[in-house]
């Protein structure tokens, strides 16, 4: 009896201590264990496991932890492959997170440990760009993207880092424009740039409280800025800056901000030193007394010579985008003059009125000027002028468009929506623009200002997955010019081609979805205020060259609410039986939609098809779950070629998008997780059938995604 007793004792006491022991919080446990996994389980890792254990309790290597939350991450330099996983974001108190100097590929997850303060993956082999979600790591210090092989341009995500001290993303390959946002990096003290293909100007770096800084061998133009040369280390070589004196800035510019070591200089500037200035500057305003006397009689015998001038500026022009920086080139310009009209450097609000007005500015360029002097420079600097620190967005006149769209002949139209036309507008060089011409009727009562406010706010909105805004005419008509996609959308791919002429690989349409799902995240998550886009659907997304996702006509939720069309047939949610019921949650049904169209290869809508089968949500929801329908329900296009799992999973999400009820449906940043998840493991799955027939070094991730 005494002897069971004790055998009993003994194995209470050692439950209790296993469950003293295993402390380490459930999320952060699964999240290790797919880092593992996906790292190739490597074996200098020792403790680690694929699944299950306990990382703070075993003391796992390279980790450290507060109680039973993994609060650190240090696997540098320990040769590592693979990726990093895809559920980072649930390691939520990790505050250091270093991976760098190994041997890691493929795109930066687009999710990272969300509450960090210092990232570190530099000296790695990552390709693609800075991930969005970013910008929503409001706590972040200390940012290490230097020495991979990213390609991208830089988002515009960095408004809320205002604690970011360090951020180094030298020796890549990214290009393009510096972000408006990285003004707000208000703690900033370090930033290397340094060898990568970065272009435009430097102008929003001039306020940053930087003690280190190194742009070079980049592309980078124009000025460098005054503010910036007093830098302690500052590293400028190898870029293309202008020479000579700086431009005056336009009115509104906010004034230098001087720092403190520059105003601890000024104040032990000597007596002497002082009296000889005033000296000076009383010698300098008689002068200038003098001369403005002898001015003031020059310009009664000749009258308006500066407007003249002006005029004659503005004639030497082919086009007059109404852009800060062009006009900064205009050496013979009163730039104070050129500006009349707008409210600061980097405001992007648009007054079409006072711009029609300024007495320097012809909105309506010659149809000539414009057509002739489109050569490939002018034209990639009109397109890319969004991408500039300083450029506003670009007015087009009416008869140019007319000219370029054969004055909207029917065979130009590309397409026709709820609010308005979309129409093909080629140049004489062969240069190609879609314009999307709004119904006059959507404008009746509304106030005068609208569309100036519309295409300010459109113009403002960057991001990989959406087709940008590349310019407006509000001349008798309202319409708004965005890049031409040869490919067409996503709706002329799935149902206006047979099977062979144009087929979508599996992975594409996932990889169409995921970009897609991220476009709508940027639009309801990364903008302030959240962006409802209220009209997703197939014919909505333009796919480009390399087939990635474009989103288009968003911004325009306002015109929506006006028409008496139906909105997306077949692609609304239950609850929107009028445009202003719609929600976010309205649009995350519409995507759901717009997976099943990838999923099956049918529209939303189809009358050719069986009573039963006419309504794509009705027909395909039950089916979701069953595993011999659903692989009936798979397009035909697709010869029976994809991951039966992907597939399953793939429906699994389709199935939470299309829920009747809202409140029930995922969140857009939900459904891109569950998407880069399904993602990975195509691709794990990919690469372990080559490493099974010895093509490995076919294997490339960056084509998944």
């Amino acid at each position: 009896m005494h002897h069971n007793l004790a055998r009993l004792w003994i194995a209470l006491l050692a439950v209790s201590t296993t469950l003293v022991h295993c402390k380490t919080a459930s999320q952060d446990v699964s999240a290790l264990n797919v880092m593992y996994t996906s790292l190739n389980s490597p074996s200098q890792l020792s403790g680690w496991k694929s699944s299950g254990g306990d990382p703070c309790g075993d003391s796992w290597e390279r980790i450290k932890c507060s109680g039973s939350s993994v609060t650190e991450i240090n696997l540098s330099d320990l040769g590592l492959t693979g990726s990093m996983g895809y559920q980072l974001s649930s390691l939520t108190s990790v505050t250091y997170f270093d991976l760098s100097n190994n041997n890691l590929k493929g795109d930066i997850p687009y999710q990272l440990p969300p509450n960090a303060r210092y990232i570190d993956l530099s000296k790695n082999g990552f390709t693609g760009g800075v991930p969005y979600s970013i910008s929503q790591m409001s706590d972040l210090n200390h940012l290490n993207l230097g020495h991979n092989r990213l390609n991208n341009q830089l988002g515009d995500m960095f408004k809320k880092l205002t604690k970011l001290k360090q951020l180094d993303l030298s020796f890549n390959s990214m290009s393009g424009n510096l972000p408006q946002s990285l003004k707000s990096l208000s703690s900033l003290k370090k930033l290397h740039l340094e060898n990568n293909q970065f272009s435009g100007s430097v102008n929003v770096l001039a306020n940053l409280p930087l003690e280190e800084l190194n742009v070079e061998n980049n592309k980078f133009t124009g000025w460098f800025p005054e503010e910036l040369k007093d830098i302690n280390s500052l590293e400028t070589g190898g870029n293309s800056w202008s020479t000579g004196p700086a431009p005056p800035p336009p009115p509104g510019t906010p004034p230098i901000k001087h720092s403190e070591k520059k105003k601890n200089e000024k104040s032990v500037v000597s007596g002497v030193a002082i009296a000889g200035i005033a000296f000076g500057v009383l010698a300098i305003i008689i002068i200038v007394i003098a001369l403005s006397k002898k001015r003031s009689s020059l310009r009664s015998s000749l009258p308006s010579s500066h407007f003249m001038d002006e005029e004659k500026n503005s004639q030497r022009r082919s086009f007059t985008p109404l852009a800060s920086q062009e006009l900064s080139k205009d050496s013979g310009a009163d730039v104070s003059k050129e500006y009349k009209g707008f409210k600061s450097l980097d405001s992007t609000s648009i007054d079409i009125k006072t711009l029609q007005k300024a007495p320097s500015i012809d909105v309506r360029s010659s149809i000539s000027d414009c057509v002739q002097s489109f050569n490939d420079i002018e034209f990639a600097n009109r397109l890319n002028a969004r991408r500039s620190t300083s450029i506003r967005c670009i007015p087009f006149s009416l008869a140019e468009l007319q000219t370029v769209t054969a004055n909207f002949a029917s065979g130009r139209l590309l397409g026709e929506g709820s609010i308005g036309r979309v129409y093909r507008a080629k140049y004489a060089d062969g240069k190609v623009l879609a314009v999307k011409k709004i119904n006059s009727s959507l404008f009746h009562g509304g106030p005068p200002e609208e569309f100036s406010q519309i295409v300010s706010n459109i113009w403002k909105l960057h991001h990989p997955n959406i087709a940008e805004l590349v310019g407006y005419c509000s001349e008798q008509e309202h319409m708004l010019i965005y890049d031409y996609f040869r490919n067409g959308s996503l709706h002329d791919f799935l149902h206006l081609s047979d099977d062979f002429s144009k087929p979508l690989t599996w992975n594409t349409r996932i990889r169409i979805a995921l970009g897609t799902a991220r476009a709508v995240e940027y639009l309801h998550e990364i903008c302030s205020p959240s962006l409802v886009h209220k009209n997703i659907k197939s014919s909505n997304i333009l796919l480009d060259t390399d087939l990635n996702p474009r989103l288009s006509d968003y911004g325009l939720a306002s015109f929506y609410q006006r028409t008496s069309q139906n909105l997306g047939a077949g692609y609304n949610a239950p609850e929107c039986t009028k445009p202003s019921a719609y929600t976010l949650k309205s649009d995350v049904y519409s995507f759901g939609v717009v997976m099943l169209e990838l999923l099956t290869g049918r529209m939303p809508l189809d009358s050719s098809k069986p009573k039963p089968e006419q309504c794509l949500v009705r027909w395909a929801t039950p089916q979701l779950h069953d595993i011999n329908a659903l692989e009936k329900m798979v397009d035909p296009a697709l010869r029976g070629l994809y991951p039966p799992k992907s597939l399953f999973r793939f429906a699994d999400i389709v199935a939470l998008c299309v829920q009747s009820e809202p409140e029930y449906r995922p969140s857009v940043s939900e459904v891109v997780q569950a998407l880069v998840r399904l993602v990975q493991r195509s691709s794990m799955k990919m690469r372990e059938e080559l490493e099974a027939y010895g093509r490995i070094d076919d294997y490339d991730d960056s084509s998944i995604v």
